[in-house]
């Protein structure tokens, strides 16, 4: 059975409040030197990045609608892939930049959605 695009919209929020919940309090330097908290973090941006990836192959018309999801798929693999080129300030900058505006529009669309599906 096919997910609902709700599900993935949903994962991304989860996740990235798992991200948030990971570096609340803390700073740059703590990030970089705790491997621990940079897994976690790098755990979660994976996740995002897979739940956009299904949703563009479930509803692209969503999809198209959500800011940067092909850079975020793009991040996704580099953390994937890539993992030995990771730039921890790049990542502290997408965690204090850019997620929180994605959360916000993926909730936006998610209660869009649920006001007009059952």
């Amino acid at each position: 059975m096919k997910r609902d695009p709700r599900a993935f919209l949903s994962d991304v929020i989860e996740a990235g409040r798992a991200i948030l919940d990971a570096v609340n309090g803390i700073s740059l330097d703590d990030y970089c030197n705790s491997r621990l908290i940079r897994s976690s973090v790098e755990r979660e941006f994976i996740t995002i990045g897979e739940a956009l990836m299904q949703l563009s192959q479930r509803d692209s018309a969503l999809f198209g609608e959500i800011e940067q999801a092909p850079q975020i798929i793009s991040f996704r693999n580099k953390l994937t892939h890539e993992y030995v080129s990771i730039n921890n300030q790049l990542v502290w900058g997408i965690i204090t930049t850019n997620l929180p505006a994605l959360m916000d529009q993926c909730r936006d669309w998610l209660d869009h959605l649920e006001r007009e599906l059952p």
